[in-house]
């Protein structure tokens, strides 16, 4: 390994998860199952994947912790907070995803990760009652402090030298960006304060908290939570990483392969219709249609800064993009994306794609959930702060400030991870076909 600047990755490194639902538990399930060998980390890019470094003669690949120092598996602990009282194992066998044989032999380990209190509010999540809640009655401001003190108590008891918070729990209603409130830190800080319930949500109170211990925080649904000058400016000053937002598994992940893939190949869209159907928490949640506003304007602005229909107007200037998302409970966690593209190529002539992905929402995110929090405490560890545009590739719509535009084309996206990494690793970032 090169000499860099990032810091060595030593003692303990606490991971806690907002929300100990289906991808919640099936990440530490699978967490637990890979330390004892029992299962593979199939999807983790910080697990499996090697890359590049160097070029020509020079050339050598290389896995992640080879390149820049990374905890292992063996050294992180893991926590949550919920705002039902269930412990791992109980949201496990609940969430139905995994099966017995992959939970049981981790039981005991299980039923010892039980959730905080979480922060509830049910105007944000009207489909959810939380019985294992802060006070709903206290301000914002205290919540927050709650929330910290959280942090410092899991610190303390669990001998974690640093730690990560990622957002893994419901989408929350769509709260539009209002400047008055979320453009500056002291604004933002005066609304905490006077208990402005409209524009500060509850997974503001777990961002705000966690930049002011001195963790990351990753935003792992389409909340506009830190995706506001406030949050921006804070995790400056602070000199913490943040990124965000919602974890790109499905049929996001596949528009950013057929859409990079379309204009390559200069082929038009006419129009792209998609429809999830899903059964597990998310999908209820998501059956309210405050709540399916946050999800809509987040997998709707993925296509258009692939195409870029500014710059190719024939192509891309007219398309009739629509996606739908169902609540369907006999499908419980196992998510149906189904996409209609119409296409048109060589003098206009019209084609259609069909694409049917069969997935399993929290198998795929999961992985992501783990490469997230491990990627941000290597940028805490490399002096990272604000928004980290890098981590782009884990998620649908990728945080950027008002004066960039988003990358969403997959492979795009992939360039800037491994550059990023290469850096860091003290090597030189490039381009070159691997």
């Amino acid at each position: 390994m090169k000499n860099t600047n990032v810091k060595p990755s030593e003692g303990k490194l606490g991971i806690l998860c907002v929300g100990l639902g289906a991808i919640s538990s099936t990440f530490i399930t699978g967490v637990l199952m890979i330390r004892k060998g029992l299962g593979k980390p199939v999807g983790s890019i910080t697990q499996l994947a090697k890359i590049r470094v160097g070029k020509g003669d020079d050339a050598a690949y290389k896995s992640i912790p080879e390149i820049v120092s990374m905890p292992s598996l063996d050294d992180v602990v893991l926590g949550a907070w919920d705002i039902i009282p269930d412990n791992a194992f109980e949201s496990s066998m609940k969430a139905e995803v995994l099966r017995d044989r992959d939970i049981y032999p981790v039981k005991e380990e299980l039923e010892k990760i039980i959730p905080m209190k979480g922060v509830y509010d049910p105007d944000y999540v009207k489909a959810l009652d939380g019985t294992w809640t802060k006070d709903t009655k206290a301000t914002r401001w205290e919540l927050t402090r709650q929330v910290r003190e959280d942090i410092q108590r899991f610190k303390q008891e669990n001998g974690c030298d640093r730690v990560v918070v990622v957002w893994a729990a419901s989408t929350e209603i769509y709260v539009p960006r209002d400047s008055e409130v979320h453009d500056s830190i002291e604004a933002f800080e005066a609304a905490m304060k006077a208990d402005d319930r409209s524009h500060i949500s509850p997974s503001m109170c777990y961002a705000y908290a966690a930049i002011a211990e001195g963790a990351p925080f990753i935003m792992g649904a389409p909340n506009t939570c830190i995706d506001i000058p406030a949050m921006w400016q804070f995790a400056e000053k602070e000199n913490v990483p943040i990124a965000g937002k919602d974890f790109k598994t499905g049929q996001t992940m596949m528009k950013t392969v057929l859409a990079a893939a379309f204009r390559t190949r200069m082929l038009g869209v006419n129009g792209w219709f998609s429809t999830n159907i899903l059964g597990n928490r998310d999908g209820l949640v998501l059956d309210i249609p405050e709540n399916f506003k946050t999800k809509e304007v987040s997998k709707l602005g993925v296509i258009d800064t692939i195409l870029k229909g500014d710059e190719y107007p024939d192509l891309y200037s007219d398309i009739f993009h629509k996606v739908r998302i169902n609540y369907y409970p006999p499908r419980n966690d196992d998510k149906e994306g189904w996409d209609n593209i119409d296409i048109f190529g060589w003098m206009g002539y019209p084609m259609q794609i069909k694409v049917d992905f069969l997935c399993r929402d929290s198998i795929l995110a999961a992985p992501l959930l783990l490469d997230l929090a491990l990627f941000g405490d290597l940028a805490l560890r490399a002096g990272k702060s604000g928004i980290q545009t890098w981590l782009s590739f884990y998620l649908k719509s990728p945080m950027h400030d008002d004066g960039h535009c988003p990358v969403n084309d997959l492979f795009q996206q992939y360039t800037m991870l491994k550059n990023a990494i290469r850096e860091m690793g003290g090597y030189e970032a490039d381009e070159e076909i691997d």
